[in-house]
């Protein structure tokens, strides 16, 4: 259960009533941190994502002496001094190099936190690519690809997709302008190897870039900005049950009311069912065609036929009454 923390005057009342949750909660801040032994690698790599955050994220340069897994009381205070519910720290030791943890808080407490190794051979930063770089502030398009982000089971690799989707997902809006659509992030999650070895997360940032093609439709290119980074995962940490409940929860009046015999596919167009009823069909109008009309010609012919089926019928008629007479008057 989380702690509540009751105020003491008017003053600490009005700061809890502004870290009080809202129905529409402002763009998640990141903190990004570095330990007391921290290598120039990791420290690139934390000013690049603070380059691909900002104006969301907030950078310490500044040694702090934190072990995420064995104390996380620090992190705590970072993330309530500084009202930001990520955090990423960077550290380097022998056992652990090239470390970077991602740490998710909800009411001022750590709610999961997992940790990955940065490949060295392989990693490039912003810097190291010469082309040109986004704008600052801009939405990203997120990419997961691979079986192991699509798991139903609960493991390392889900976990990070759940926070790399936090991390980068930034500010929620109603609507998208095109032209905004210009960076793109995907995690690509390797298969494993055959030394048993876990699968790396093989982190790409793109730059979309749109040309003219002579229709309506532009052509499309993808550029790669950096930085480029492989992750090995390493240890983690879940969320615990009563905790991933409540922040998984929605105020009231937030969703939108389902309208009935309305529903929304998968795609996003709506969809309307409409319930008629009993339809007489002896009434229903349809389409006069000229050619299924009867000439005139066509139409006295039926009535001479059908004057002639009479007479023969009434003649039919008269000579059966006389026979009928005439076996009458043999019986009397």
């Amino acid at each position: 259960m989380l702690r509540q923390i009751k105020p003491k005057n008017a003053r600490s009342k009005r700061a809890l009533a502004k870290k009080e949750p809202l129905a529409h909660e402002n763009t998640k801040t990141v903190l990004l941190l570095r330990g007391t032994t921290c290598s120039s690698l990791i420290q690139d790599i934390l000013s690049d994502i603070n380059a691909l955050k900002r104006p969301f994220s907030i950078r310490f340069s500044k040694k702090n002496e934190i072990h995420p897994f064995e104390d996380a009381s620090s992190l705590e205070f970072f993330s309530l001094k500084n009202d930001a519910s990520l955090l990423l720290f960077g550290s380097h030791s022998k056992k652990r190099p090239h470390c970077m943890t991602w740490v998710r808080c909800f009411g001022g407490q750590v709610l999961d936190m997992l940790e990955v190794y940065v490949v060295k051979d392989t990693a490039r930063t912003l810097a190291q690519f010469k082309s040109e770089k986004c704008k600052v502030g801009l939405k990203p398009l997120l990419s997961f690809s691979g079986a192991q982000f699509e798991s139903p089971l609960a493991s390392q690799y889900t976990l990070a997709k759940s926070i790399f989707t936090d991390f980068f997902r930034g500010g929620e809006s109603a609507t998208v302008d095109v032209e905004g659509l210009q960076l793109m992030i995907s995690f690509t999650a390797a298969e494993d190897a055959h030394d048993g070895s876990p699968a790396m997360i093989q982190m790409r940032c793109w730059r979309i870039i749109t040309k003219r093609s002579g229709q309506r439709v532009p052509r499309v290119e993808v550029e790669e900005m950096g930085p480029r980074i492989d992750f090995i995962v390493g240890r983690s940490k879940e969320a615990e049950a009563s905790a991933w409940k409540e922040a998984m929860k929605k105020p009231k009046g937030v969703e939108a009311k389902p309208k009935k015999n309305i529903e929304t596919d998968i795609v996003g167009d709506k969809i309307g069912r409409i319930h008629l009823g009993k339809q007489d069909l002896t009434e229903l109008q349809t389409r006069k065609m000229k050619g299924l009309k009867r000439g005139r010609e066509a139409a006295a012919g039926a009535e001479e036929v059908a004057d002639d089926n009479d007479a023969v019928t009434s003649e039919g008629e008269g000579n059966a009454t006389d026979d009928l007479d005439a076996k009458r008057q043999r019986i009397a």
